[in-house]
């Protein structure tokens, strides 16, 4: 995956596990090089350090360029990606409770307060 003299195994082997638990696989990534934007001068601009991947099931992207190596920010591409796709599970879980109380608090509006004007005598 990424050269491991830069990044160390324990820690590929720790996102690889977390990557697995929540489903995400290599395969279901678009991963390009580009270059980069900014400050770093003739490095950054003659190398395409700054990486982009896209989780295809779910469409999130991401595009990293914290380093000038392009194996570190693949490592953190993907350590973002898991990150935000582990907190718009954790989201769409709390809009689903967010969503409920709010219908049954129109729901209790609706039996509590009086209908329309002019409804009353039909």
């Amino acid at each position: 995956m990424i050269p491991r003299s830069i990044i160390s195994a324990a820690k590929q082997k720790e996102l690889a596990e977390r990557m697995a638990a929540l489903g995400i696989d290599e395969k279901d990534l678009v991963e390009k090089f580009i270059h980069a934007q900014g400050r770093g001068g003739q490095k950054v601009n003659t190398s395409s350090a700054c990486v982009y991947l896209k989780h295809v099931p779910t469409g999130i992207e991401v595009k990293c360029q914290e380093t000038r190596s392009r194996a570190q920010n693949r490592f953190f591409a993907r350590r973002i990606l898991a990150d935000r796709i582990e907190a718009g599970a954790s989201r769409t879980a709390c809009d689903r409770r967010r969503i409920r109380k709010q219908k049954d608090r129109r729901a209790r509006r609706a039996r509590t307060q009086p209908g329309p004007i002019g409804s009353e005598g039909k």
